[in-house]
């Protein structure tokens, strides 16, 4: 089976509503699907790189040229897991989780988007939740790290929730205009004081040799 090889095809992490995994391929399709049919309003750029300013088929051909392009590039030093959240048996999005040179620094970034018609009913908060849990309980993180735009309402609440503090600004250049970014931190204490919602992680120990936590 390929999880005796890549084991990572094995973790899976459970929230009360939610599964999240390393896509297969069947995933991969239905979340290109989500993409396909719009991540967030046109009028708005949540995201640093405009991937979403294409069409629809460019959308989704890129979901699915992401997801090789991580599992091909793949090191214990410089690593990026992109799981599907999955509600019900259906793909709703994406949450990754993302380090370099972790087993000395111990500091995560995380990031995810929602299909539309799933979107406002919680679940980003639970998927980030889960990634977290992961990190801090699983791989022993000492920090997480997260960033939006100054607008995004939404994702910056899901931070607050979860107990991130502010962390100072960035400044981007986003279709062709200087925009803010919010910078925020999330460290171990703040983590476990703000802890509410169940993770169950499976399939992890395998994984430890490819996050660069072997004999940790």
């Amino acid at each position: 089976m390929i999880a005796d090889h890549w084991p990572l095809f094995g973790l899976r992490l459970r929230t009360p509503r939610l599964e999240l995994r390393v896509p297969d391929l069947a995933d991969l399709g239905r979340l290109a699907d989500l993409a396909a049919a719009g991540v967030h309003d046109p009028a708005a750029m949540p995201f640093v790189t405009a991937w979403t300013d294409t069409t629809g088929e460019r959308r989704a051909r890129s979901v699915l040229q992401w997801a090789w392009t991580q599992w091909g590039r793949w090191s214990p030093a410089d690593w990026s897991l992109q799981l599907v959240a999955v509600a019900d048996g259906q793909v709703i999005g994406t949450q990754d989780v993302n380090a370099k040179d972790f087993a000395t620094v111990r500091v995560v970034g995380t990031g995810s988007w929602l299909g539309r018609e799933h979107q406002g009913r919680g679940f980003g908060t639970e998927m980030r939740a889960a990634v977290l849990d992961l990190a801090f309980t699983g791989l022993g993180a000492e920090a997480a790290t997260s960033e939006a735009f100054e607008d995004n309402d939404a994702s910056y609440g899901v931070s607050r929730k979860l107990g991130y503090a502010d962390d100072g600004t960035d400044w981007h250049a986003v279709r062709g205009r200087r925009v803010r970014g919010r910078r925020l931190l999330l460290d171990r204490p703040r983590w476990q004081a703000a802890r509410t919602i169940d993770v169950e992680i499976t399939g992890l120990e395998p994984c430890l040799p490819l996050f660069g936590l072997a004999g940790d």
